[in-house]
């Protein structure tokens, strides 16, 4: 397996032999596994955190597609030296982020699997619903053959008996907090306007539909400069993607952001969340590029409000859209080094040793012709 080691890694490093860390001191090591080919990107990332002192944990958030997932499983077991798993986290329900995670569940000993399941709330959710002659019982039914990817995931955690938890805003996974979905808005504004589920009663702007999502775009250019932004506010993505599990994590005085699919209406919740918990994105060590780079994702108001030294974008070798390059002139343009998997698997450390076998990564340049 290839792997290739984020530049800043060594950076890391470095620091922590000069200063001599303390042994109580909270490290991690973030594996971001290459998913997918040509234009179907995803996720699958493996991290082990703790410290020489209590020791070390891993959890997995998101598994792409079975290759990946199986990918996955010899990363835990080979990498990481065990079969332990002790937090599974699957983002939200699309297939690239959900599918392999059934491999991690069927060869590794998971302790929690954290998924949201809509179905359970079924009762209360009628009324979100246009149709008025669903049951309690029929609307279960048709979201577990709408989110049928996450249903597997549910089946097999109930019968290898591995613990269930929803991962809603305040929600405490390891090191991580989770700053969004908000249960409320997940069960009332996203659930009902996901792509597969029944016709919501009251649509919800600023959601883009599952028709929309499908249209194409030309391939025009426009200039940029560092002084020159065309990214702009009116991204959006669907309800699906706004449903994604938003997690920060602070290692050491260094912040740490995992974004899945999120868009700009997930994000910016989440940067209020963390306000009210004292905590500022800006400043971050590093931060996951949200749905491989996507433009819809993303606008300058949030990225405002959410800056790191290092960005990372899960995306296919030889995409033409992931990531897009408005996006990752947007996070270079405010001070990040951004980086992408195509092909491989990116490591990056906080106040953990370098691991043997790496070499540096190539960072994305900046371009001066951007996506129209």
């Amino acid at each position: 397996m290839n792997h290739t080691l984020l530049e800043g890694g060594n950076d890391w490093h470095n620091w922590q032999k000069s200063v001599d860390l303390p042994m109580n001191t909270l490290g991690i090591e973030l594996d971001f596994l290459q998913v997918g080919d040509g234009e179907r990107s995803g996720d699958a990332i493996a991290l082990r955190y703790g410290n020489p002192l209590s020791g070390y944990e891993v959890m997995i958030i998101d598994g792409g597609n079975k290759a990946s997932g199986e990918q996955l499983v010899r990363h835990v077991t080979g990498t990481y030296g065990t079969r332990t798993v002790q937090h599974v986290v699957n983002t939200h329900p699309d297939g690239d982020h959900s599918s392999g995670l059934t491999e991690v569940l069927k060869n590794l000993d998971v302790r929690n699997l954290w998924m949201h399941r809509p179905w359970a709330y079924a009762a209360g959710l009628l009324g979100q619903f246009r149709d008025p002659r669903f049951t309690e019982t029929g609307l279960e039914t048709r979201l577990r053959e709408a989110l049928d990817a996450a249903h597997e995931l549910e089946k097999l955690a109930l019968a290898r008996k591995i613990l269930i938890y929803e991962p809603f805003q305040g929600s405490g996974i390891g090191p991580f907090r989770v700053l969004s979905p908000e249960k409320n808005w997940y069960l009332n504004e996203l659930v009902p306007n996901f792509a597969r589920t029944p016709d919501a009663k009251q649509p919800v702007p600023g959601l883009l539909s599952s028709l929309l999502k499908a249209t194409s775009e030309a391939a025009l250019w426009v200039a940029e400069t560092l002084n020159i932004e065309t990214l702009d506010e009116s991204g959006e993505t669907s309800a699906q993607n706004e449903s994604s599990v938003v997690l920060y994590g602070n290692f050491g005085g260094h912040g740490l952001l995992l974004t899945g699919d999120s868009g700009r209406i997930g994000l910016t919740r989440s940067i209020l969340y963390a306000q009210t918990l004292g905590i500022s994105l800006n400043g971050l060590n590093c931060a996951q590029v949200p749905h491989h780079g996507s433009r819809r994702n993303v606008s300058p108001s949030v990225l405002n409000s959410i800056t790191c030294q290092f960005a990372i974008v899960s995306a296919a070798p030889q995409s033409t859209t992931h990531p897009r390059r408005k996006v990752t002139n947007a996070f270079k343009r405010r001070g990040a080094r951004v980086f992408k998997t195509d092909g491989m698997t990116l490591c990056h450390a906080i106040n953990c040793p370098q691991r043997s076998g790496l070499r540096p990564a190539t960072e994305i340049p900046f371009y001066d012709r951007v996506e129209a």
